[in-house]
């Protein structure tokens, strides 16, 4: 066998077994599809609506309002349930195992999922005011303490943090080389010195978008009168982060929220004693046992302020 032929056969080798790795990240673990954002000048960026898929073996689905629920169904009593990634579950929670999506298939009312990674109570208001309150019953705001003082800044986060995606990469393999091999294993080779967390491993490390804000979340107050002007439940969930879970105490942000709530004659659920660590797949995002848990207090909670 001459040296062309031999030539060839590696070619085209190589090229299959990049053929077969791409059809496998693709069918198996879903890369190349991700679920993408658009930015909003009003409560900052959510999903986009209309997609769907699976990732990570995880189904996703996205209505026509950019909500991780079904299409809203008018005949059917309406909860809104606000928050962050928490409520929100990401790739890593299958829609089938979210909160929302078991208060919904258990008691006959729907609750919409309108959440955001990093969203805080102010986007949740503002995205309120601009697509309306959907006929709804209550309203269910899951927060943590970090939210007390996470105020919306607007800083560009679609298409330039990784977990803001607002196009496909070409082709899985570059998705994976991308977003997790390079920051994770290559870039530290050439970057020693540098010890912050490049935002591609905070996407892994489970850490978000941290906004900072002066003054306490205005989102609250808004949320509240929303709540008060329609006549409707306002429930705020107080979600502990796992050194907090595992300390049974809130930080100080945490404590200002509980004082709010007290103050403003607001319904609070506390999840220090609800949940233990084996309900978390990260530092503060819970898994489906976890889920499961907050289902089941949405269910107490709105089947005693509906009844």
């Amino acid at each position: 066998m001459n040296k062309k032929c031999k030539l060839l056969i590696c070619v085209g080798t190589s090229l299959a077994l990049l053929i077969v790795v791409e059809i496998t990240l693709r069918l198996v673990w879903g890369f190349g599809k991700m679920p993408l954002y658009a930015a909003s000048g009003k409560y900052e960026y959510m999903a986009l609506p209309n997609q769907s898929g699976v990732r990570l073996g995880n189904r996703y689905y996205y209505n026509v309002f950019g909500m991780r629920s079904d299409e809203v169904n008018p005949h059917k009593k309406h909860i809104l349930g606000l928050g962050d990634s928490v409520i929100y579950g990401g790739v890593q929670t299958d829609q089938d195992s979210l909160a929302t999506s078991l208060f919904s298939a258990e008691t006959g009312m729907q609750m919409l999922n309108i959440s955001a990674g990093s969203w805080g109570p102010d986007n949740c208001a503002a995205y309120l005011k601009e697509k309306g309150m959907f006929n709804a019953k209550g309203i269910f705001l899951l927060v943590s303490s970090h939210d007390a003082h996470d105020n919306m800044d607007f800083m560009p986060v679609v298409g330039v943090h990784p977990s803001y995606p607002d196009k496909q990469y070409f082709c899985a393999i570059a998705e994976v080389l991308c977003r997790y091999i390079y920051p994770r294993y290559i870039k530290p080779l050439f970057d020693k010195g540098n010890n912050e967390l490049d935002p591609d491993q905070k996407v892994l490390a489970g850490i978000g978008i941290h906004k900072k804000g002066k003054v306490f979340n205005p989102g609250f107050q808004q949320l509240k009168a929303m709540a008060d002007s329609a006549k409707i439940p306002f429930v705020v969930y107080l979600h502990a982060d796992q050194e907090e879970n595992a300390g049974k105490k809130y930080n100080e942000q945490g404590d200002e929220i509980i004082a709010w709530c007290k103050k403003n004659h607001v319904s609070l659920v506390e999840d220090l004693h609800l949940l233990n660590k084996d309900d978390y797949r990260d530092g503060i995002h819970i898994n489906n046992s976890g889920q499961r848990k907050l289902a089941n207090v949405m269910e107490q909670v709105f089947a005693r302020k509906l009844e």
